[in-house]
């Protein structure tokens, strides 16, 4: 998904805009979410992790992006 859907997912309790920012996350940053809920973020050369999801999580990420687990 696009960071910009992901701060659409992403309650304050998980983490705030400033924690977002400061790892780099753009609007177009290409992200995704594991199954443990651990965010990933797409870097020139790996992925890294950049925080985590908390409870409902899968629900929260199907409903704002229509996509299911692959």
């Amino acid at each position: 998904m696009s960071g910009k859907t992901l701060r659409r997912v992403v309650s304050d309790n998980e983490l705030t805009a400033e924690d977002l920012a400061s790892v780099g996350l753009a609007d177009d940053s290409v992200v995704r979410v594991n199954r443990q809920g651990d965010i990933e973020i797409r870097r020139a050369a790996s992925w890294d992790v950049i925080g985590g999801l908390l409870g409902n999580f899968e629900e929260r990420i199907k409903r704002e992006t229509g996509l299911d687990w692959a």
